[in-house]
């Protein structure tokens, strides 16, 4: 056991014999049925209305063939849901008992032994209720009863003298990709999506600890542990951190109390590939004559994190500085990922964000139509050095900002901020994704005819909610350390030229605008914190599709139900046509639609990190999904990475080889995003497909740390003479501890002279292989049951490439892209 392992388990060990003490009851045997029927049906806490009725073998799953639009009668109907539980003697001596519900999904009324105690209004809000008085020795009852948010939201919406794009999601705090999105189902659920639990305590408890960073130096670390506690009586209470103890004079009810603290000889928290990040366990107990009454444990990183924004001669910078650096944000965009959160597991969130740092990452953005994400990816994130960019969640519509709903957007606020803030990945809290663009932009006041009256009120709520309440919030209830905050994502709409000068910038010219992928090349903004591409997800997942036997065909409805975006597949196809030979064969129209959804995303990536430090952020849209669909993510639903992840870790290296075609010139570019200088050889070959060189240069080279350049430009005139369609620019950088290299092409896919590969496939271990051609193969795809450490890569002639494969497989089978186009 660990120290850190240890130093918790003997710390709930010594929590477990003071008086305060909480069960969950959601392990109890609950309950649930349709609020017009009166079978009662076996139900799992969390979970969600969707799930017990699969347990139940009522509705099929709607992941599968064509079910989503059997299941869509589930979002009109008011649900119930109950459980038995026994309370002793013992419990009920306590002098506070406090009914907790860390989640409810949406609108709810709670019961306990038949008295309403509270009805709830927000799937996002942490709700604690008084409950002694109505708790009885022996067995109590405890009732949900759920109304159904979509009827709810349609009455709310009444309310709006004017209709809201989207109505009634936007009415609703509830997650809103469940009411559909262009890589989602429509599956809007209710239940108890979170724990249950009971919380017993006599003399005090402790409600919030907010870790605040005063001063951080090589030598020591100062720190300010505020602590808010409530008192059933006033007196004389002891805070200790790290057993030092500290006595307080505390009133009757709420109280803040601050304590400064110490970290000698500090390790920062690095993001990844600058460092470790180091993290610190503070244990926080209030005592109360001696006693231990109550404690918490926070695990913290020692950082920095600014917003910079400098004006310069081309607009104002966009940037993260991190513990002093300016800092390059190489990342993604997070979804849900799952349509049901409650299925998803600590070992799926931990897996998502180990890929992400081995994709060479270091920002993850969490997109404001999903949730506020398990305190499990928190962790996860802290652990593998991913900054957060939280997007509080609101998207793409208008909201209201009536009485009602500013008290219920500050409370949910004021629990995230005191759940999430002490997580040293957390660097951003953004009020929303896209609603100033869509206000301005997307034309929904025409299209639903609103008055002028109508337009300014949408924008006073908007400037209200996302100026002044949030914000308000934050300062209100964040320690000053941990308050940055951005209105809006994007800052400007991708159709103003702005959008490209100065803040972030979702850029949608490909896809949405159906742009070429070399438009990338030009509109490159100063942050692009969204832009993306589709690809299919792997054929396993594709499969999964399927409740029988797959029939793997692009004509197949299933397969067709599985795309979101109405005109996805015929972008897909317009864009395929353009750089690759369209297949025929449905295996490799999946190779080819994910090289594809590659191709697009490298040339953007490539694009933002050669303008360095112009450009200082690019996070790719998206990174997962919430079931088995045709999307823009790099990792499909089953967990697989599609070419586009191997792609991302590739183009995300820290210090890479990019080539830019300019008029007659090719421009090489070395890029280093550690903190550390390099000297190496700088090295360019022109190669046939074959192997024979063709031209080659080398220097000696000095490549500065967290910097971007041009460090060599190769005349057109030097290639004169050689058939390029035939041939491969190789760059290389070599330096003591650091090795890049690049494969330039002088064209699209589809017009390459690529010759048959014969692949030698040598079995050095168990899990591990080496694969040599005799000619050029490009888009080498490996397939087996397996994942593979690479793939999806080429590889040149007289080489070979070691590949470890995740376990063992019996048989490996190889597709390059010279499959795709010959017959």
């Amino acid at each position: 056991m660990n120290k850190i392992l240890l130093f918790a388990f003997l710390f709930i060990r010594l929590l477990a014999n003071g008086q305060n003490s909480e069960r969950s009851l959601s392990s109890e045997n609950w309950q649930f049925k349709n609020s017009k029927e009166d079978k009662w049906l076996s139900a799992k806490v969390p979970g969600t209305v969707h799930l017990d009725l699969m347990d139940n073998h009522i509705i099929p799953d709607p992941y599968k063939d064509e079910n989503e639009k059997k299941v869509q009668w589930l979002e009109n109907e008011d649900w119930d849901y109950q459980t038995q539980f026994a309370i002793s003697a013992k419990e009920l001596g306590n002098k506070n008992i406090d009914l907790v519900f860390d989640g409810l999904d949406t609108f709810a009324e709670i019961y306990l032994n038949g008295k309403l105690l509270k009805k709830t209004d927000n799937m996002f809000r942490k709700w604690t209720v008084p409950a002694k008085q109505y708790l009885k020795q022996g067995e109590n009852s405890l009732q949900i009863q759920f109304k159904s948010p979509v009827n709810t939201g349609k009455e709310l919406a009444k309310k709006i003298p004017f209709a809201l794009p989207e109505s009634p999601r936007s009415v609703v705090r509830k997650a809103q990709y469940q009411f559909g999105w262009d890589w989602g189902p429509r599956l809007v659920t209710a239940g108890i999506w979170k724990d249950v639990r009971l919380s017993f305590w006599d003399q005090a408890r402790m409600e919030a600890v907010k870790i605040e960073q005063l001063k951080i130096t090589d030598k020591k670390a100062e720190l300010a542990i505020h602590t808010d506690i409530f008192t059933e009586k006033g007196g004389k209470y002891t805070v200790a951190v790290n057993g030092k103890t500290h006595t307080f004079s505390l009133k009757q009810g709420s109280n803040t109390v601050s304590v400064a603290y110490q970290i000698q000889d500090p390790k920062l928290w690095q993001p990844n590939a600058w460092g470790s990040p180091n993290l610190y366990s503070i244990k926080i107990t209030i005592q109360k004559d001696s006693k231990l009454i109550a404690g918490k444990m926070e695990q913290i990183g020692l950082r920095t994190v600014e917003l910079m924004q400098e004006k310069d001669a081309t607009g104002k910078s966009f940037y993260f500085k991190v513990n002093g650096q300016p800092m390059y944000a190489k990342g993604t965009n997070w979804i849900p990922g799952d349509s049901f959160s409650p299925r998803m597991t600590k070992e799926k969130y931990q897996k998502l964000i180990r890929d992400c740092k081995e994709a060479n990452m270091n920002m993850i953005r969490v997109w404001g139509g999903g949730i506020y994400e398990d305190d499990e990816f928190y962790k996860a994130c802290d652990e593998n050095g991913i900054l957060v960019w939280q997007d509080f969640m609101f998207a793409g519509s208008f909201y209201p900002a009536d009485e009602n709903f500013r008290k219920n957007v500050e409370e949910e606020v004021k629990d995230q901020i005191n759940r999430l803030q002490n997580h040293p990945s957390l660097a951003l809290w953004c009020g929303n994704n896209e609603i100033d663009e869509a206000i301005v932009n997307w034309g929904y006041q025409k299209q639903f005819k609103y008055s002028k009256e109508d337009s300014v009120q949408v924008w006073k709520d908007y400037k209200t909610i996302f100026h002044e309440v949030i914000p308000d919030a934050i300062k209100k209830y964040a320690t000053a350390d941990k308050q940055l905050y951005w209105p809006s994502s994007p800052s400007i709409g991708w159709g103003h030229k702005e959008s490209l000068t100065e803040g972030d910038s979702h850029y949608w010219g490909v896809w949405w605008g159906e742009q070429p992928f070399e438009i990338y090349n030009e509109k490159v903004p100063r942050f692009a914190s969204e832009y993306g591409f589709q690809g299919m997800p792997t054929l396993e997942t594709t499969k999964s599709m399927f409740s029988g036997k797959p029939d793997l065909s692009l004509q197949n409805p299933v397969i067709k139900a599985h795309e979101k975006h109405s005109r996805g597949w015929e972008i897909i196809e317009n864009y395929m046509k353009r750089d690759y030979i369209v297949p025929k064969d449905f295996v490799k129209y999946n190779y080819v639609s994910q090289l594809l959804q590659a191709r697009g995303m490298q040339i953007a990536i490539e694009a933002h990190r050669r303008a360095k430090p112009y450009n200082m952020g690019t996070l790719y849209w998206q990174l997962n999904d919430c079931w088995p669909v045709v999307s823009w993510s790099s990792i499909d639903y089953l967990g697989n990475w599609k070419a586009l992840h191997y792609q991302v870790k590739r183009s995300f290296e820290a210090v890479a080889v990019l080539v830019e075609k300019k008029e007659k010139a090719y421009d090489v570019y070395l890029l280093n995003d550690t903190l550390t200088d390099f000297d190496g050889d700088l090295q360019a070959e022109l190669l046939s497909f074959d192997g024979k060189p063709l031209w080659a240069s080398d220097a000696a080279d000095h490549l500065p740390a967290n910097s971007s350049g041009k460090h060599l430009a190769i005349e057109e005139s030097d290639f004169a003479g050689f058939d390029l369609s035939a041939s491969v620019l190789r760059l290389s950088f070599d330096s003591p501890g650091q090795k890049a290299e690049k494969l330039f092409y002088f064209g699209k896919p589809k017009d390459l002279k690529l010759s048959k590969p014969t692949f030698q496939i040598k079995k050095v271990s168990a899990t591990e292989i080496e694969i040599s051609t005799d000619v050029l193969a490009k888009d080498v795809y490996l397939m087996g049951d397996t994942h593979f450490s690479d793939n999806f890569f080429d590889l040149l002639p007289n080489t070979s490439k070691k590949i470890i494969l995740s376990k063992p497989v019996e048989k490996i089978e190889v597709m390059s892209l010279w499959d795709t186009m010959n017959k």
